[in-house]
């Protein structure tokens, strides 16, 4: 069974509190887990105490037995010491899509031709 450290989403619409839990990876986010790690509330401030509770304990038990952190939960294990801190690379993103590109494509012609015309 392969096992998953994961957020399950709790709370109302537009008001988002999450539960941070280990669940098999075949259940659905907020289906059946087998065991609450801990909470995290987006709507605090970052630098809120309260705003990720983790239990430590069970979740370097569960790290252990081979569960598997998602990106989400992976960085506030990294925060809290608990995983080591992977680098990460994403170098698409800083390039534009089609329609930014075209854009700027479009603008650098029309800035082009009035100082080729200032040069004639």
């Amino acid at each position: 069974m392969s096992m998953k450290i994961r957020l399950a989403r709790g709370g109302s619409k537009k008001r988002p509190h999450y539960s941070i839990v280990a669940s098999d990876s075949r259940m659905p986010r907020d289906g059946r887990f087998i065991e609450k790690l801990g909470t995290y509330n987006p709507l605090l401030a970052k630098d809120a105490e309260n705003r990720v509770i983790l239990n430590a304990e069970r979740v370097q038990y569960w790290l252990g037995h081979g569960a598997q952190p998602t990106d989400r939960v992976a960085r506030f294990l990294e925060a809290a010491g608990l995983k080591a801190k992977v680098e990460r690379n994403n170098p698409k993103s800083a390039v534009p899509g089609k329609a930014m590109a075209a854009r700027a494509a479009k603008k650098a012609a029309r800035e082009a031709a009035p100082a080729e015309a200032a040069e004639e």
